[in-house]
């Protein structure tokens, strides 16, 4: 019954996550935007998965799954971010051109 409460919960960081990116214009701010609410959504997924599955060997890999993924997705947020920063990608416009 929780586990059902945080698929719920899932699916209203996702749909965040999809209004935020369409609302800012920014490069930056729809990277912040995706970012943050993309992991939470798959915390809150992972969480519900071990919740559902009980706890045994199924939730410890879980439980890597989720300390690889908050380990990494900053990361790789950083690592896109830089690459537009240092190719001086026009973060204002929507197709991402030149400046």
């Amino acid at each position: 019954m929780i586990w059902s409460l945080f698929l719920i919960l899932t699916c209203i960081f996702i749909v965040f996550g999809i209004i935020g990116i369409y609302r800012f214009k920014d490069l930056y701010c729809r990277m912040l935007s995706s970012s943050l609410l993309d992991t939470a959504a798959v915390m809150t997924l992972i969480i519900a998965l071990i919740i559902r599955s009980g706890f045994n060997s199924v939730s410890l890999k879980l439980m890597v799954i989720l300390a690889f993924v908050m380990l990494t997705g900053p990361i790789n947020n950083h690592v896109i971010s830089r690459s537009a920063y240092l190719n001086d990608i026009d973060v204002t416009k929507h197709g991402g051109d030149r400046k």
